[in-house]
């Protein structure tokens, strides 16, 4: 009896920690969508960074908003600084934009109030 516990234990365990692992990995149920780190460039007052939610997938750039933050004014260049789009949009809705050529893109997010922050992203496709 005791025996079974045991082994009942450690097929659990076994079950568990990959999906505890693959979780903190960010590599569990993978959706094809590349989490965009953004970094923050000018921050005058409460950091908002944390409610911009970017990613990619393929050529698709999907951008967002958790909290409305007001209007966010966004450019997406390439990393040698071509411009390759422009927007502005309310929050806290959300966007996607297709980019047309693989390569290496920043995007940058300006707040009414001046902060800024970027992410890097790659394009593959």
């Amino acid at each position: 009896m005791r025996h079974v516990k045991i082994i009942q234990s450690a097929l659990l365990l076994g079950l568990l920690l990959p999906a505890a692992w693959g979780i903190v990995n960010n590599t569990s149920f993978n959706d094809g969508h590349s989490h965009i780190a953004l970094k923050a460039r000018i921050v005058q007052g409460a950091p908002k960074g944390s409610t911009i939610q970017a990613s990619v997938n393929g050529q698709t750039l999907s951008v967002m908003f958790s909290e409305n933050i007001g209007q966010v004014a966004v450019e997406i260049t390439t990393a040698t600084g071509d411009t390759v789009d422009c927007l502005s949009t309310l929050t806290p809705t959300g966007f996607q934009c297709y980019i047309p050529n693989a390569g290496d893109y920043i995007v940058t997010f300006t707040l009414s109030n001046g902060d800024e922050y970027y992410g890097e992203f790659t394009v593959t496709d």
